[in-house]
C-alpha cells in the first residue's frame, strides 16, 4: 500500500465516525447535507470542488487532478430528505496539510464553528476566534475571515444591528406590559424615522430609589463603539450600603446638548419631582456645561456638585508636587470652613492655587462648602460599570443591549434581596463598621449635659457641642455623613441610648430591604410578541412607529491615527570623530596624520 493510502486510513480512524460519508446516509435537506460534506473535508484535510449543487442533487470530487475521491447525493423520490447515492471513498493524494489555508473553511463556516463559544463570550476576539480554529481544526483563516464570521454568527444569535432598532417599539412596549409602572419611550427623527434617543427605566428601580436609597443622583455617560456609534447615558443612585443602583439608562445617537436636556427632562417626569415622595436631590457628575444647564433646568433646587476623582485629577494634572495632592486631599475632607482655609494656606506656601480654586469652586466638592448631603460617597462610582457595559454591550443590537442590563439587574436585585434577608442588625454593615468605630472613639470623651438634649462634649484638643434632637454636632460629621460621630455617640451613650438609631433612615437594613423589594419581571422572546393585543406585526406596520438605524455610523476600515511625516521618522545621520587628530568628518583610516 501506497503512504498517501496510509495517511489517508490513519487520518479515517482519528475521524469520529458522524464526520464521515456512508452509502444510504440520509441528509433532512440539501444545505444540511452541503454543511455535513463541507465539515468532513476539513476533518480530512481535503479540499473538494463542487460539479453539481441544485434543490435536487450536490455532487461533487476531490480538487487534486487524478484522485479518484467523489460523492454523489441525490434527494429522495416523495420526501424532503437526501441519501448517498454512490461514494469513491478513499482519497490517493496528500490532502492539506496541518495549519494551511483549506478552501472550504469559508466565513459561513467559521461562523457556525463559533457560534457554541460566542453565546457564551460575546466579548471574544477575531484573533481569540483564528486561534480556537488552528487549534481544533487544523485549518489557517485570515484575521478577515474570522471578523467576518463573528459579525454573520452575532446577527444569527441576536439578529442584526438593523433589526434591533426595527424591533424597539415593540421591546418598549414588552417593557410596559411586564414591568407595569417602568418608563420605556423612545424618538426618531428625520424622513426615514432614524434612531435618535432611548429612556428606558423598569418600576423596580423607581421604586427602590424613593423608597429605600439615599436622596443622591450620580450622571454620567460611556461612548459606545459599534456600527452606529452611539451613546449611554445612565442615572444612579446610592443604597444603604454603597452600593450602585442603577436608576435609569438612555441610549443616543451623539452626546449634544439637546440629548442631555432630553434624558435629564426625563428624568425629572420620571420621578415626578411634585410628589410627596421626591427629596431634595444631591447630583454628581464631571459638571460639563451641557449638563450643568440640563440640570439647572429641570432639577432647579437640587445641589449639583463634582465628582471628586474628576477634580482630583485635574489638580493632579495642573499640579505635579505629591505634597500637593496630600494637602488637597486633606482640604477635600476637612469639615470645617477653618480647617479648609488652614490647608489652602499651606498649599499657598508651596505653589499659587488660587487661579485653579477660581476655575473650581470649593463650594461645589469641598465637604466644608458644598451645601448637599453625599452622606459620604463622593465619587462617581457609576462609571466603571458604565465603561464595562459598553464593552460587553457596543456589539449588540440595541434591543439586545437593553436586555443585557436588564439581565444585569435582576442578578444584583436577586443577590442583594438574599443578602438584606441574612441581616439582623439595625444597621447596614458598611454603616455599622462606622457607629462601632464611633462608640469605641466615644471612651475617651467627657460628657456635660445642658438640658435634655443639649451636650457639651470635652476632649484635649477641643469641646464640641451636641443636639440629639437636631441630630447636630458643631464638628459638622454628623450632619455630612448622616451617622452619629463619636461626640454625639458619647452624649447618646450617656443618656441610654443607642447611637444606631440616630442614623440616617437611608443606612438601615429595614431601607435597604425595602430598596430590592420589588422585583424585574423578564422579557418574553420576540417570538411570543405577537400575541399581544396590538401584535408584533401590526406594531411593525404603522409607519409612524417604523425605526431606522441613525444617520450616524461608524466609518468604514481602521480608524485613523496621526501620520507622521517620513522625516521626523528617520535617524538623524552620525557624525564621524577620528580617533587620531580628533578632528570632525573623517576617521582614522583617512587621517592625514596617518604614517
Amino acid at each position: 500500500m501506497e503512504d498517501g493510502q496510509i495517511l489517508v486510513q490513519q487520518e479515517q480512524n482519528l475521524v469520529p465516525s458522524e464526520q464521515t460519508l456512508v452509502i444510504g446516509q440520509e441528509f433532512a435537506d440539501v444545505d444540511t447535507c452541503r454543511r455535513a460534506v463541507k465539515d468532513m473535508a476539513i476533518a480530512l484535510h481535503y479540499e473538494l470542488r463542487v460539479v453539481k449543487s441544485d434543490r435536487s442533487r450536490f455532487i461533487a470530487k476531490c480538487s487534486k487532478e487524478g484522485c479518484p475521491w467523489r460523492v454523489h447525493i441525490a434527494k429522495c423520490p416523495g420526501v424532503p430528505t437526501f441519501t448517498v447515492r454512490t461514494l469513491h471513498g478513499e482519497h490517493t493524494c496528500e490532502g492539506v496539510r496541518d495549519h494551511h489555508h483549506h478552501q472550504q473553511a469559508t466565513v459561513g463556516w467559521v461562523a457556525r464553528s463559533v457560534e457554541a463559544r460566542l453565546r457564551d463570550n460575546p466579548q471574544i476576539k477575531p484573533k481569540e476566534i483564528l486561534q480556537d480554529i488552528r487549534e481544533q481544526h487544523g485549518v489557517a483563516v485570515s484575521y478577515m475571515q474570522a471578523w467576518r464570521g463573528k459579525e454573520r454568527s452575532m446577527a444569527a444569535v441576536n439578529g442584526t444591528l438593523e433589526d434591533g432598532y426595527r424591533l424597539l417599539p415593540a421591546y418598549c412596549e414588552q417593557i410596559g406590559k411586564t414591568n407595569p409602572g417602568s418608563v420605556a419611550t423612545y424618538r426618531g427623527t428625520g424622513p426615514g424615522n432614524a434612531f435618535q434617543r432611548l429612556f428606558v427605566s423598569f418600576r423596580a428601580s423607581i421604586y427602590g430609589f424613593l423608597n429605600g436609597c439615599r436622596p443622591l443622583l450620580e450622571i454620567d455617560k460611556a461612548d459606545l463603539k459599534g456600527k452606529y456609534l452611539g451613546t449611554l447615558l445612565c442615572a444612579s443612585a446610592v443604597d444603604a450600603d454603597h452600593m450602585m443602583f442603577p436608576l435609569a439608562f438612555g441610549i443616543v445617537d451623539s452626546e449634544s446638548d439637546d440629548n442631555w436636556r432630553w434624558f435629564v427632562s426625563e428624568l425629572r417626569k420620571m420621578l415626578g419631582v411634585s410628589t410627596d415622595k421626591m427629596p431634595v436631590l444631591t447630583i454628581l457628575s464631571e459638571r460639563k456645561p451641557q449638563v450643568v444647564k440640563a440640570v439647572e433646568d429641570n432639577f432647579p433646587t437640587a445641589f449639583h456638585g463634582f465628582c471628586l476623582r474628576y477634580v482630583s485629577e485635574n489638580f493632579c494634572d495642573e499640579f505635579k508636587n505629591p505634597k500637593l495632592l496630600n494637602l488637597f486631599w486633606s482640604a477635600v475632607y476637612s469639615l470645617t470652613a477653618a480647617e479648609f482655609d488652614a490647608k489652602v494656606n499651606e498649599m499657598m506656601q508651596v505653589q499659587d492655587v488660587m487661579p485653579w480654586l477660581q476655575r473650581f469652586p470649593p463650594n461645589l466638592w469641598a465637604v466644608a462648602f458644598f451645601e448637599g448631603i453625599r452622606y459620604g460617597h463622593f465619587s462617581l462610582g457609576i462609571t466603571e460599570i458604565l465603561y464595562n457595559l459598553s464593552l460587553e454591550c457596543h456589539e449588540l443590537p440595541i434591543v439586545q443591549t437593553i436586555e443585557h442590563i436588564r439581565h444585569q439587574l435582576t442578578c444584583w436585585f436577586a443577590e442583594r434581596q438574599n443578602l438584606a434577608q441574612s441581616y439582623n442588625s439595625v444597621l447596614v454593615p458598611s454603616a455599622e463598621k462606622l457607629i462601632s468605630e464611633a462608640i469605641a472613639d466615644s471612651q475617651c470623651y467627657q460628657v456635660l449635659r445642658a438640658n435634655k438634649v443639649e451636650f457639651e462634649i470635652v476632649s484635649s484638643e477641643r469641646t464640641n457641642i451636641v443636639d440629639t434632637q437636631a441630630r447636630f454636632c458643631s464638628c459638622r460629621r454628623w450632619q455630612i455623613y448622616g451617622i452619629p460621630c463619636a461626640h454625639a455617640s458619647a452624649a447618646l451613650l450617656s443618656c441610654g441610648e443607642d447611637p444606631r438609631h440616630y442614623a440616617h433612615d437611608c443606612f438601615s437594613v429595614m431601607k435597604y430591604r425595602e430598596t430590592y423589594s420589588q422585583p424585574i419581571y423578564p422579557i418574553p422572546d420576540r417570538s411570543l410578541w405577537n400575541s399581544s393585543s396590538s401584535g408584533l406585526q401590526g406594531v411593525l406596520n404603522k409607519a409612524d412607529m417604523m425605526l431606522s438605524p441613525p444617520n450616524i455610523r461608524r466609518p468604514p476600515g481602521r480608524p485613523k491615527m496621526k501620520i507622521l511625516k517620513i522625516e521626523s521618522l528617520k535617524r538623524p545621520k552620525r557624525i564621524v570623530q577620528c580617533g587620531r587628530c580628533h578632528l570632525l568628518g573623517h576617521s582614522q583610516k583617512k587621517c592625514s596624520l596617518r604614517s
